[in-house]
């Protein structure tokens, strides 16, 4: 099966994080994985001509979005949304977070299921209490779900379902019987959420409080990735030793200094380096491609 893995790369500091995010994928998955970075049109001119550089020699393309006026008001996490809607020719796309690394060997199979959307829970939810699902679903005429699940990092009880939006996997060729498409679906979803008169809590968690309900209405089932999929370092976790007994996959950081706390950002730097010959992104134009590493004109 074929897949795309794609993020937001945009200055400041996500351009940079993609560049590990993407080599990290490029240690760790198979080679015909493909990989797609995506900026808001009217900030490309602002990337780093060295990131750019980066990422094409891991063959990632880095492509506008238009983000101008889709959200009211502004919206700088629905960038994810916009990129999801971005037509790509593989069976299976998955949008990531910039801010996270894969550390371990993987595979595909391992993170898609036919007729699903993959992602795990949610680390814990604190913006709202539990009945704020009441005026949600009420809002867009749908019943609360019997289902219940467990998050991440606050486990005192079972809550309704609650999803990251930090890793989420689907399939590209799938159709509801109106015709639209699983990105179609959620962007409809958050802007009807975004609509609800009263509901205050919408900023920065529109997407990921759409998300559960965007995957019922697609009429598309939940695949759980497993936390050692999308291990979510910080908050709770903070200051606490990283599990190495366990086969974690893909860590969440947040922060970079997160990754240092705990022991894994040598992981990034010594990944970017075999994948394009510097560990840091800064002048990686005036720096030679690893032996055996030829750049590559088509993305």
């Amino acid at each position: 099966m074929s897949l795309t893995l794609f993020f937001i790369v945009e200055p400041p500091a996500y351009q940079y994080l993609a560049c590990y995010l993407a080599a990290s994928i490029r240690e760790n998955l198979p080679q015909d994985v493909k990989l797609v970075g995506y900026c808001p049109a009217h900030r490309m001119t602002e990337v780093d001509p060295n990131a750019v550089e980066t990422l094409r020699r891991m063959r990632c393309e880095v492509r506008p979005i238009d983000a101008d006026d889709r959200f009211d008001p502004a919206y700088p996490h629905g960038n994810k949304l916009l990129a999801c809607l971005e037509p790509r020719d593989t069976e299976y796309s998955g949008f990531m977070d910039s801010d996270v690394l894969m550390i371990r060997e993987n595979n595909i199979e391992n993170l898609v299921k036919p007729d699903h959307v993959s992602a795990s829970v949610a680390a814990s939810m604190h913006w709202a209490p539990q009945s704020v699902w009441t005026t949600i679903y009420g809002a867009l005429g749908m019943e609360l779900p019997e289902e219940r699940v467990t998050m991440m990092r606050d486990r005192r009880a079972p809550v309704m379902p609650y999803y990251s939006s930090g890793f989420v996997l689907f399939p590209e060729a799938y159709r509801t019987a109106d015709g639209l498409s699983f990105p179609q679906v959620w962007m409809d979803t958050a802007q009807r959420i975004d609509a609800i008169e009263g509901l205050h809590c919408k900023r920065p968690y529109l997407d990921q409080m759409s998300l559960p309900l965007a995957i019922q209405r697609s009429g598309l089932a939940w695949n759980e990735l497993p936390e050692e999929q999308h291990y979510i370092l910080g908050g709770r976790l903070r200051g606490k030793p990283f599990p190495k007994e366990r086969e974690i996959f893909t860590v969440h950081y947040r922060k970079w200094e997160v990754l240092k706390e705990n022991e894994l950002s040598e992981r990034g730097y010594k990944g970017l380096r075999r994948q394009v010959g510097a560990r840091r992104v800064s002048n990686i134009r005036d720096k030679a491609l690893p032996d055996g590493i030829a750049p590559n004109p088509d993305y």
